[in-house]
């Protein structure tokens, strides 16, 4: 299977360079599983599409300020840091820099009026710096006053309101990127669902900035699959399976629950807790034990992401799903209007 059969052509202006004014005012493309047909609706109808007793499962994760601007002690030439996870060792992370080869192992970074300093450890063979922190204070705090929330590359309009790359539910600090899934519920949302009775649940998965690069390698199955980390509690692994056993169906809210479901899920579809590092790769061919329907926003050409939605629904629907999109000229990636899976 070539990384070229997941490739599709988008004019610019459809990416969407803001949110709305109005989380849940997105536009919902429906893809029905059944019979490949489509539908054109709202993200306010999202309940109308569910039934009493279905589950949504979302990722509690937050965006971490994990864009640090800084200096060189020795030159005072500056520095732009994107911390990517925790390593092995107190207060350590491997980060993208930039100017990327100027950064060199010994070298001091500063940020703010020294309330921070980093020293350079080491070069990964990916080209990411292994650093360690120094600060009076704990790394958290910090950050939570020089950091800045970090946007995808492709959006180049400045956001007023980190917030609005935040879901109103997240609560686990962590993640390089938002959970963009998540990015179209309101609290009237989840009343709405509540209402009709439908229940819901939160995962974690940390996502990384791996998640916005295209897959280079010429056939799918020989890219190397980045690693996330996440937690399923048993309270929440507990509701899944609940839901499964009374045939209901689970909806997972984003990609990334998805990955999670897939990876703690059984071939009996049952669900286990658990926490620790996920690379699971699913592309088309892939037999899925846990996920009913998926809630999802538009993804990049030749993406790990776009290949999972066409492992979900199938390759040639999803590309005509997406095409029908750019006609119909809905708004893509992360500020972008939104597809049900169904």
């Amino acid at each position: 299977m070539r990384t070229n059969d997941f490739n599709y052509e988008l004019p610019q202006e459809l990416i969407a360079q803001e949110p709305l004014e109005n989380r849940d005012s997105s536009r919902m493309l429906v893809l029905k599983l059944s019979n490949g047909k489509i539908e054109h609706s709202s993200f306010k109808r999202l309940p109308f599409y569910l039934e009493k007793e279905d589950l949504l499962v979302l990722n509690n994760t937050k965006v971490l300020p994990a864009r640090l601007l800084g200096h060189r002690k020795d030159t005072g030439g500056r520095v732009e840091f994107l911390l990517l996870h925790p390593a092995t060792g107190e207060n350590s992370w491997e980060v993208l820099c930039s100017p990327g080869k100027k950064v060199l192992p010994g070298n001091i970074i500063i940020f703010g009026n020294g309330e921070l300093e980093a020293v350079v450890l080491d070069i990964k063979e990916s080209g990411a710096r292994l650093v360690r922190f120094f600060s009076s204070v704990a790394l958290e705090e910090v950050l939570g006053e020089l950091g800045h929330i970090p946007l995808p590359p492709y959006i180049k309009k400045r956001l007023p309101d980190a917030e609005r790359y935040q879901t109103v539910y997240g609560q686990m600090e962590g993640s390089a990127a938002a959970h963009t899934a998540g990015l179209h519920f309101t609290p009237s949302i989840f009343e709405c669902l509540q209402e009709k009775g439908v229940d819901w649940t939160y995962l974690t998965l940390h996502i990384g900035i791996d998640t916005f690069r295209p897959v280079k390698a010429e056939y799918v199955q020989d890219h190397d699959m980045h690693s996330e980390h996440f937690e399923l509690t048993h309270v929440a692994a507990e509701k899944i399976n609940t839901a499964r056993d009374k045939g209901k169906k689970v909806v997972a809210v984003g990609t990334t629950c998805c990955r999670v479901l897939e990876t703690m899920g059984d071939d009996n579809g049952k669900v286990k807790a658990g926490r620790g590092e996920t690379d699971i790769f699913i592309y088309p061919g892939y037999h899925f034990k846990m996920v009913d329907a998926l809630i999802t926003n538009f993804h990049l050409p030749r993406s790990t992401l776009l290949m999972l939605v066409s492992a979900f629904a199938g390759r040639e629907k999803i590309l005509e799903a997406y095409q029908e999109a750019i006609k119909q000229r809905y708004r893509f990636f992360s500020f972008g209007d939104v597809m049900l899976i169904i």
